[in-house]
Protein backbone atom coordinates (compact mmCIF):
# COMPACT_ATOMS: atom_id res chain seq x y z
CA UNK A 1 0.00 0.00 0.00
CA UNK A 2 1.32 3.43 -0.97
CA UNK A 3 1.15 6.34 1.45
CA UNK A 4 1.74 9.86 0.20
CA UNK A 5 2.54 13.10 2.01
CA UNK A 6 2.74 16.49 0.40
CA UNK A 7 4.89 19.39 1.59
CA UNK A 8 6.25 22.70 0.38
CA UNK A 9 3.14 24.81 0.44
CA UNK A 10 2.99 28.27 1.95
CA UNK A 11 1.94 31.89 1.63
CA UNK A 12 3.55 33.73 -1.29
CA UNK A 13 2.93 36.80 -3.42
CA UNK A 14 1.81 37.01 -7.01
CA UNK A 15 4.67 36.09 -9.31
CA UNK A 16 6.56 34.04 -6.74
CA UNK A 17 7.55 30.40 -7.05
CA UNK A 18 7.08 27.32 -4.90
CA UNK A 19 8.14 23.70 -5.23
CA UNK A 20 5.85 21.07 -3.82
CA UNK A 21 7.13 17.64 -2.87
CA UNK A 22 5.28 14.36 -2.51
CA UNK A 23 6.99 11.84 -0.25
CA UNK A 24 5.95 8.26 -0.75
CA UNK A 25 6.26 5.04 1.16
CA UNK A 26 5.09 1.64 0.20
CA UNK A 27 5.60 -0.57 -2.74
CA UNK A 28 6.12 0.20 -6.40
CA UNK A 29 5.15 3.87 -6.45
CA UNK A 30 8.06 4.39 -8.82
CA UNK A 31 6.28 2.18 -11.35
CA UNK A 32 3.04 4.11 -11.24
CA UNK A 33 1.80 7.14 -13.08
CA UNK A 34 1.25 9.98 -10.64
CA UNK A 35 -0.52 13.30 -10.59
CA UNK A 36 -1.16 16.55 -8.81
CA UNK A 37 -4.62 17.91 -8.15
CA UNK A 38 -5.87 20.93 -6.23
CA UNK A 39 -9.00 22.08 -4.46
CA UNK A 40 -9.73 25.77 -4.20
CA UNK A 41 -12.14 27.09 -1.56
CA UNK A 42 -15.70 26.29 -2.52
CA UNK A 43 -14.69 24.28 -5.58
CA UNK A 44 -14.23 20.64 -6.47
CA UNK A 45 -10.85 18.99 -6.70
CA UNK A 46 -9.34 19.61 -10.13
CA UNK A 47 -6.53 18.18 -12.19
CA UNK A 48 -3.24 20.07 -12.32
CA UNK A 49 -0.64 17.77 -13.89
CA UNK A 50 0.37 14.14 -14.27
CA UNK A 51 3.45 12.20 -15.29
CA UNK A 52 4.12 8.69 -16.54
CA UNK A 53 6.05 6.32 -14.30
CA UNK A 54 9.18 6.62 -16.39
CA UNK A 55 8.62 10.26 -17.14
CA UNK A 56 7.30 9.01 -20.45
CA UNK A 57 4.62 11.67 -20.66
CA UNK A 58 3.39 14.76 -18.88
CA UNK A 59 0.04 16.49 -19.13
CA UNK A 60 -1.02 19.82 -17.68
CA UNK A 61 -4.22 21.69 -17.10
CA UNK A 62 -4.50 24.65 -19.45
CA UNK A 63 -4.57 26.99 -16.47
CA UNK A 64 -1.03 26.01 -15.40
CA UNK A 65 0.60 25.12 -18.70
CA UNK A 66 3.87 27.00 -19.15
CA UNK A 67 4.05 27.94 -15.46
CA UNK A 68 4.10 24.60 -13.62
CA UNK A 69 6.38 21.62 -14.15
CA UNK A 70 5.84 18.12 -12.80
CA UNK A 71 8.78 15.77 -12.34
CA UNK A 72 9.62 12.43 -10.77
CA UNK A 73 11.80 12.24 -7.70
CA UNK A 74 14.03 9.55 -6.30
CA UNK A 75 13.86 7.03 -3.49
CA UNK A 76 12.23 9.22 -0.83
CA UNK A 77 10.43 11.90 -2.79
CA UNK A 78 8.26 10.45 -5.49
CA UNK A 79 7.03 13.58 -7.14
CA UNK A 80 7.62 17.32 -7.45
CA UNK A 81 5.59 20.21 -8.71
CA UNK A 82 7.55 23.34 -9.57
CA UNK A 83 5.17 26.29 -9.62
CA UNK A 84 6.32 29.57 -11.15
CA UNK A 85 4.58 32.86 -11.81
CA UNK A 86 1.98 32.07 -9.19
CA UNK A 87 -1.38 33.82 -9.35
CA UNK A 88 -4.07 34.33 -6.72
CA UNK A 89 -6.25 31.84 -8.59
CA UNK A 90 -3.65 29.16 -7.84
CA UNK A 91 -4.64 29.36 -4.19
CA UNK A 92 -5.75 25.87 -3.16
CA UNK A 93 -4.88 22.75 -1.26
CA UNK A 94 -2.62 20.67 -3.48
CA UNK A 95 -2.72 16.88 -3.45
CA UNK A 96 -0.57 14.19 -5.01
CA UNK A 97 -1.97 10.82 -5.94
CA UNK A 98 -1.15 7.58 -7.69
CA UNK A 99 -3.00 6.56 -10.83
CA UNK A 100 -4.87 3.36 -10.11
CA UNK A 101 -6.79 2.68 -13.32
CA UNK A 102 -6.77 3.46 -17.01
CA UNK A 103 -9.48 6.08 -16.90
CA UNK A 104 -9.03 9.67 -17.94
CA UNK A 105 -5.68 11.06 -16.82
CA UNK A 106 -7.39 14.23 -15.58
CA UNK A 107 -10.13 12.55 -13.57
CA UNK A 108 -9.98 12.13 -9.80
CA UNK A 109 -11.65 8.75 -10.34
CA UNK A 110 -8.44 7.47 -11.94
CA UNK A 111 -6.32 8.11 -8.86
CA UNK A 112 -5.97 6.79 -5.34
CA UNK A 113 -3.72 6.86 -2.29
CA UNK A 114 -4.37 10.56 -1.87
CA UNK A 115 -2.16 12.50 0.48
CA UNK A 116 -3.45 14.98 3.09
CA UNK A 117 -2.63 17.97 0.93
CA UNK A 118 -0.52 21.09 1.36
CA UNK A 119 -1.95 24.61 1.37
CA UNK A 120 -0.77 27.13 -1.21
CA UNK A 121 -1.94 30.71 -0.78
CA UNK A 122 -1.03 33.40 -3.29
CA UNK A 123 -1.71 36.97 -2.26
CA UNK A 124 -2.33 39.73 -4.78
Amino acid sequence: QVQLRESGGGLVQTGDSLRLSCAASGRTFNRADMGWFRRAPGKEREFVACIGYGGSYTYYADSVKGRFAISRGNANVALYLQMNSLKPEDTAVYYCAVRVNSGRYDSTESYGAWGQGTQVTVSS
